[in-house]
């Protein structure tokens, strides 16, 4: 893979021009109204762990639906610790403890929260997700595509939002000292809570997904925004009612909204997230923000070394 999209002046100036919805706001405040209680349980998990503290997360998302995460806590710990959220890349689950001591090692509270219908790609997950519905090309991408009100987003959005919610009902977490991650999906998931919550510290997302969906279809022949393009060749009079939808989950529109603290990260030879669509999200970016860039990355980007930006970016935040 080359670099493929804009020259780096122009995507560093790049500007999304497709309009969010008029009802933008009103579609997303009557559905958080929607949700019900939160009946966070937490439960001691031996993970073969002496340095972390484990615990098998269940909380209600979307419609109630059961999902589960992980909370892990530095076993150090003498009091109510700093926290991330995390948030996991497109098909993967929430796996065991053993995949996500970085945080935790580091010092702080680490809530991984489960995909819903995702986790057999490349990591396990244990949420289903109860709601699916219509015809829909292999994958997530186009589940209820035809309306945002049945659209996989919309519960799987609603889920990480209330995520921050459960991670903060555990005594040991510092409510006050919250920041959200994640890389890919992940990212913009962060980016979503970002834009819909008032009380996070800094979001950080590596090489974020979902973002300017009608330039990500065009530019890229690679999963998962080829899942939306296989739908709208087959269902050939239904793209823009498609692309209707996609313009409530657009994260560019949910940046905009950001108040804390973004660091972002993007890779200049990102096939599955090209750079511009990043760039998109970072310039509408409403709070502080910096970006790093990789210029010689597929959509591996940064690696562990956004893993140690992360720790840095916490360290600032949290002290």
């Amino acid at each position: 893979m080359s670099q493929f999209d804009l020259p780096l002046e122009q995507l560093r100036a790049y500007r999304y021009p497709y309009p969010e919805p008029s009802d933008f706001e009103e579609f997303w405040a009557k559905t958080l109204k929607e949700t019900g209680s939160l009946n966070p349980v937490f439960t001691p998990y031996d993970g073969e762990l002496r340095t972390v503290d484990a615990f098998d997360v269940t909380f209600a998302g979307y419609g109630g639906d059961p999902i589960k995460g992980w909370l892990l806590l530095p076993g150090n710990r003498t009091g109510p610790v700093p926290t991330v959220v995390e948030y996991l890349g497109y098909g993967s689950g929430r796996g065991i403890p053993l995949e996500s001591l970085a945080y935790a090692s580091a010092g702080y509270g680490h809530f991984v929260m489960d995909t819903r219908g995702q986790g057999s790609s490349w990591r396990a997950g244990d949420t289903g997700d109860p709601s699916a519905t219509g015809p829909a090309v292999p994958g997530y991408m186009t589940r209820g595509i035809t309306d945002p009100h049945d659209y996989y987003y919309r519960r799987l959005y609603v889920d990480a939002i209330r995520a921050v919610d459960a991670a903060k009902a555990h005594p040991d977490v510092d409510g006050t000292c919250i920041a959200v991650t994640g890389r890919s999906q992940g990212g913009a998931l962060s980016l979503v809570t970002a834009g819909i919550r008032d009380d996070l510290l800094g979001a950080i997302p590596h090489v974020p997904f979902l973002s300017a969906f009608r330039r990500g279809t065009a530019i890229t022949d690679r999963e998962p925004y080829a899942e939306i393009v296989r739908w709208c060749s087959i269902h050939r009079t239904k793209h823009e009612t498609a692309f209707a939808t996609l313009d409530y989950f657009d994260a560019t529109a949910f940046a905009a909204r950001a108040t804390c603290r973004g660091s972002f990260s993007v890779a200049l030879m990102d096939g599955v997230c090209p750079p511009s669509t990043v760039y998109a999200a970072y310039n509408a970016y409403g709070g502080e923000k910096d970006i790093t860039e990789w210029p010689y990355n597929n959509h591996e980007g940064g690696g562990p070394q956004d893993q140690l930006r992360t720790i840095h970016v916490l360290r600032q935040l949290f002290g």
